[in-house]
């Protein structure tokens, strides 16, 4: 039986009341885990009306929160929140990961992040050259935050970031307002390390997955990971032209699957633990190439390819939009492996 968004609210209450319990109180939470039916269904326009974030951010642990987006795709009515915006409270002030869909939607979670602390932001960090990761930039840079990217998101942006602007622009009218391309003002290669007070913050650049300079921010004392677009577990997954799936598969198996995470803050969808990301992403992934190369074996073209049964994954949000999709971009890069 799923949890509902009432259920879960009470979990969470018990786990912040009780925290030398916080532990197994969110381990009993994710094994269950949130699915398509939770609080961040796709079928869901917005639940929290009284701003433009998709949800009010909740505390996953002692000072790391996050506004869980939409799990569906960008739209008016979710304001282009259909990620993660995380944030991590330290005492020498706040880094953000993420810069928000939008310069308003950026305005909307500093907002919240100042009603929760006084510690002024410090730094942002983009999680890849994705619009819902970097279109919130310009605001930031206003208040004079650093922002940091991989340098291979950062190129990414660089080169597609007008025309994500104007795709941002057409689907969120007015509520792209103030927003314009603006690029990281650090990048790093491999790894960047922070320490912020007495917390220490790993940006890592595991290898190759989901998109160009995806980046995960591990704290290691917390054993959590934000995990950026390299883990999904509540919609499915897409897979663009770029994305680079068997170096997905290695980069999971040889170095994000070490890291040994207890606590996971995936690029979409609610926090959960490593089980339920490995079975919705490293599984999807091996199950879907694997379906792939039999029909290949087969003699079968690009076509019926398209078709390859997935009804394995077929409760995942997304899953009518990107599903046939997917299997058709995997098709063409296996033809050639």
């Amino acid at each position: 039986m799923f949890l509902d968004r009432i259920v879960w609210r009470k979990l969470f209450s018990a786990w912040r009341i009780m925290p030398s319990f916080g532990a197994l109180a969110l381990g009993v939470f994710v094994v269950v885990s949130w699915t398509s039916n939770g609080s961040a269904s796709q079928a869901i326009a917005d639940q929290y009306p009284a701003s433009l974030l998709y949800s009010k951010p909740v505390e996953v642990i002692p000072n790391v929160w996050s506004a869980i987006g939409q799990t569906g795709p960008s739209t008016y009515e979710n304001a282009g929140h259909n990620n993660n915006l995380s944030f991590i409270v330290t005492q020498e002030g706040v880094v953000v990961v993420n810069g928000g869909g939008s310069y308003l939607l950026a305005q909307a979670l500093h907002h919240e992040i100042k009603a929760i602390t006084d510690q002024p932001v410090r730094l942002v960090i983009n999680e890849n050259g994705q619009g819902h990761a970097m279109l919130g930039n310009a605001y930031w840079g206003e208040q004079g935050v650093k922002i940091l990217a991989h340098e291979d998101a950062a190129s990414n942006f660089e080169e597609r970031g007008h025309t994500i602007l104007e795709s941002a622009r057409s689907r969120l009218k007015d509520r792209a307002a103030g927003t314009e391309v603006r690029l990281p003002d650090e990048t790093f290669s491999d790894r960047r390390v922070l320490q912020m007070g007495d917390v220490t913050i790993e940006v890592l650049m595991l290898g190759p997955a989901h998109s160009p300079g995806d980046t995960q921010v591990w704290l290691p004392q917390q054993k959590l990971v934000i995990a950026g677009d390299i883990a999904f577990h509540e919609r499915m997954l897409p897979i663009f032209e770029d994305t680079d799936t068997a170096g997905w598969v290695e980069t999971w198996e040889n170095a994000f699957e070490q890291l040994n995470a207890l606590y996971v803050i995936p690029g979409h969808g609610h926090p959960t633990n490593m089980d339920q990301v490995r079975r919705y992403t490293l599984d999807y992934l091996t199950d879907l190439r694997a379906r792939i190369a039999e029909h290949i074996e087969k003699g079968g073209g690009l076509e019926d390819a398209y078709y390859v049964d997935q009804s394995r994954w077929q409760h995942l949000d997304t899953f009518e939009e990107l599903a046939t999709r997917n299997a058709g971009r995997v098709f063409e890069v296996m033809e050639f492996e």
